[in-house]
């Protein structure tokens, strides 16, 4: 085989791998197989790092406090939140950056009695499974978050374990871990397709990958674009398809923090996040927009509905009042990649392909299960 595009001549490994998308899933998945002897692993994307729904994520991690129990979207979210305790630290040692990782957990607020009963019964599964979960009266959320208005509160839960993470900067030090072990970037390279070979008896291997920088040679191949991914696997039978879902978010910023300076965890009132940046600065998000029942032409047909946004921000005045004499500092939006008619993430081998994973369409959870993802992407190929 040839070498890899932009390497340098000489270069040979056992097993080529090329990673195609630089979010913070294909970033994951590089640096997870960086760390296997015998792989030479590349990755591609037309665009810089922690573009795309990475950009516009707020990097809450709501692993113990989801009602996913069992299966695969458990296990996924378990191992993903086990990654993240030796991850961030590892990261930040071998690459000397800094990377925003808020221990404090997530309080979410309860707003009527009807939703006790599954919380009571979720507070015991996860002390079966070794995680904790606290229910707090509306006077104890007061007491630890004397910002938040307890008028409507029936409850609190308190997630000790969960966590939130800065998306773009572990992208970009998950990017350069990588680099540090020998992966390759190129970040003005769009693939085109694939060109396959195959013997008749069995399914086709990937050979190469057409590139707009020429055709790179591969061993195996891993689709983690996104949205992007759907017209590179447009043609697979049967089809996998992923539509778009629009999110907007706020960044706000406040004379000084809210609450105690000791205690700052994420908090979430009516699937609305708020979540502390420090020194008064603070992320709201984020709305959940799907496309109308006539799909639209292209994704750049999906415009923002400002009413949303305003909903947006009056939803999170009303639990945090102090929020309405905050100064916005910006507004941002970004489409995130849901799977149709099926679950997400995609996770999967290609099914035209022996050689080719699908590790795509994570929807609002990208951020939250990447480890997990590229960990069961480095098991498929190793």
């Amino acid at each position: 085989m040839g070498e890899w595009v932009g390497r340098e001549a000489g270069v040979s490994r056992e097993m080529r791998v090329a990673v195609i998308g630089c979010g913070v899933v294909g970033a994951a998945i590089a640096y997870e197989l960086s760390q296997v002897s015998g792989l030479d692993v590349i990755v591609l994307d037309q665009r810089p790092p922690a573009q795309g729904a990475t950009r516009a994520a707020l990097g809450v991690l709501m692993g113990v406090i989801s009602h996913k129990v069992k299966g695969r979207n458990w296990r996924l979210r378990q191992a993903s939140m086990q990654r993240y305790e030796t991850l961030i630290p590892e990261l930040e040692e071998r690459t000397a950056r800094v990377i925003p990782f808020n221990r404090q957990g997530i309080l979410s607020l309860c707003f009527t009695l009807d939703e006790l009963p599954k919380w009571e019964k979720l507070v015991g599964i996860r002390r079966t499974q070794g995680w904790l979960l606290e229910i707090w009266t509306p006077q104890q959320a007061e007491a630890h978050c004397p910002h938040l208005n307890i008028e409507q509160v029936t409850a609190a839960i308190y997630s000790p374990q969960d966590r939130q993470v800065d998306p773009t900067a572990l992208t970009l030090a998950l990017v350069s871990a990588a680099q540090q072990n020998g992966v390759a970037f190129q970040f003005d390279s769009q693939v085109i397709g694939f060109e396959s070979k195959s013997d008749q008896s069995v399914l086709p291997l990937c050979r190469n990958l057409q590139t707009s920088k020429g055709p790179v040679s591969v061993d195996w191949v891993v689709v983690s674009a996104g949205l992007g991914s759907t017209e590179l696997i447009a043609a697979v039978e049967p089809p996998v398809e992923i539509g778009p879902v629009l999110g907007q978010a706020l960044q706000l910023k406040l004379d000084a923090p809210l609450g105690s300076l000791d205690f700052q965890p994420v908090v979430n009132g009516a699937d609305i996040h708020l979540v502390p940046l420090g020194r008064g600065g603070y992320w709201i998000g984020a709305t959940v927009e799907f496309p109308p029942e006539t799909m639209v032409k292209s994704l750049a047909d999906l415009k923002p509905d400002d009413e949303r946004l305003a909903d947006l921000l009056k939803g999170a005045i009303a639990y945090c009042p102090a929020l309405a004499k905050a100064t916005l500092v910006k507004k941002w939006s970004g489409l995130r990649p849901r799977p149709q008619r099926q679950p997400a993430p995609i996770i999967s081998p290609l099914a035209s392909y022996r050689n080719v994973i699908l590790a795509t369409g994570h929807y609002r959870n990208g951020v939250l299960l990447a480890p997990a993802t590229a960990q069961a992407v480095r098991q498929a190929i190793t």
